[in-house]
């Protein structure tokens, strides 16, 4: 990855990783995840339709959650890999190799 990209993804990293330590989205979250559990949980036997979409709603909210963690986690390697091209230039700099 250019250096660029390595820089992009370790800046979205920091803002995803600012969402996710958020008190007022992790309230979000809790909140739509325990109302549609509710909801689901209220359903009638007959009402099939209703619990196949607030199932998918349930697991829509997890799945943003966890793309904010993989973005997280992303960033993570994408700022160890420029860490390791900032320190081979420093070797090579040393090392009178540029």
């Amino acid at each position: 990855m250019s250096d660029d990209k390595l820089h992009d993804a370790s800046v979205r990293a920091s803002r995803a990783q600012q969402l996710l330590d958020d008190e007022l989205i992790q309230e979000c979250f809790k909140t739509l995840e325990d109302s549609y559990t509710s909801a689901w949980r209220a359903t009638t036997i007959n009402d099939v339709s209703a619990r196949e979409k607030l199932f998918l709603a349930i697991n829509i909210v997890g799945k943003v959650r966890d793309h904010l963690i993989n973005i997280v986690q992303n960033g993570k390697l994408a700022q160890a890999e420029l860490q390791q091209l900032i320190d081979t230039a420093e070797r090579k700099k040393r090392f009178g190799i540029i």
